[in-house]
């Protein structure tokens, strides 16, 4: 049996705020902006390449806004990733790795696959990592 993860709940204060820095900021793209009455709003956008979605909307879901961390996003060029979110205007945060000593800036001195991140947060504050994996296939 498959399990697919194709959506996960990011929850927002302003659904209007967070659908633009998504798609103008990070580069996601849109897939549904729905409204069934007032009380419920479901946007979905999808990051380019991806298999997975987000969700942000009214009456989707009862946490709080800002409260999701440690998203993962993959890239083959995490320097180019930076670079375009940069540009985007996207608050991002300086590359970085994992050393003897923790937390360490600069990418991964081997650029082995998961070993270099850099991160960035929405307007809520929801954090995002971006983790580079330079293989075509990061599954096989």
């Amino acid at each position: 049996m498959d399990l697919k993860l194709e959506l996960v709940l990011i929850p927002v204060s302003d659904v209007d705020r967070a659908k633009a820095f998504y798609m103008e900021q990070a580069g996601f793209n849109l897939d549904v902006d729905h409204r069934a009455g007032e009380d419920f709003r479901v946007v979905q956008l999808t990051p380019p390449g991806s298999p997975c979605s987000i969700s942000m909307g009214v009456g989707i879901t009862k946490a709080a806004p800002g409260s999701v961390q440690g998203l993962h996003l993959v890239v083959s060029d995490i320097d180019a990733a930076r670079a375009e979110l940069a540009e985007r205007g996207t608050d991002v945060g300086e590359i970085f790795h994992f050393g003897a000593a923790g937390r360490t800036p600069g990418p991964d001195p081997e650029r082995r696959d998961y070993g270099s991140f850099l991160s960035f947060s929405d307007p809520d504050g929801n954090g995002w990592l971006v983790q580079e994996v330079r293989r075509a296939n990061p599954r096989t």
